[in-house]
């Protein structure tokens, strides 16, 4: 796919090695002669960061759960202009820190807004753009979430709501199996990373 983008999500529950994977990945692209460029939502931006702190800080216990959508939304739209997009349109490998699905687990199956509302929010914020590749790193929340000795805004939610947000995922790959590698994240994180690249490249074999 010389002279041609392509879109990477990683997503999953807390605690997942999201983080882990994608230098991992990104580290092995490189080596392959791609340029990649890591990004992360929220954020990605000046804005974007803004709105970061107001989605995840403390400070902000209690924000309406409809004005959390909007707010993910909003940032995840200047990211997609200012970002994504044009890094994709030079030929990039783009790999993100979560993207839509994330809203339509956390909002959509945590939360209770609705799936396909949460999910339109999102498309109409980022003119419809899909990542080529999704990979969700599954873990039980509890095992996830043991992992912090401290929690921003949505890690300290109840337990209930992170098993929502689990289904969610799962529910959202098993749909569309073609788009989406899910994987077990506690597996050895070398033999998550290698079926993470092999399928990146039969992808790009087969294009």
């Amino acid at each position: 796919m010389a002279g041609s983008g392509y879109f990477i999500a990683f997503e999953g529950g807390e605690g997942a090695g999201k983080s882990t994977q994608e230098g991992l990945l990104a580290h092995s692209l490189v080596e392959r002669g791609r340029s990649v460029v890591r990004t992360r939502e929220p954020g990605g931006t000046p804005a974007g960061e803004q709105i970061r702190h107001v989605l995840l800080s403390p400070e902000f216990e209690g924000l309406d759960a409809r004005a959390e959508a909007l707010l993910f939304a909003a940032s995840r739209g200047e990211h997609v202009a200012r970002i994504i997009r044009p890094a994709l349109e030079r030929g990039d490998v783009v790999i993100c820190d979560r993207y839509i699905d994330s809203s339509v687990a956390y909002q959509g199956y945590g939360r209770d807004l609705g799936v396909q509302r949460v999910r339109d929010l999102s498309l109409w914020a980022t003119g419809g753009l899909l990542p080529d590749l999704t990979v969700v790193l599954d873990v039980d929340p509890e095992v996830g979430l043991a992992r912090f000795a401290q929690r921003d805004r949505l890690e300290a939610e109840p337990i209930e709501y992170h098993r929502s947000v689990r289904a969610g995922f799962l529910d959202l790959a098993a749909a569309e199996p073609e788009r989406y590698l899910v994987l077990d994240a506690r597996d050895d994180q070398h033999t998550i990373a290698s079926a993470i690249l092999a399928r990146v490249v039969a992808a790009w074999e087969s294009a």
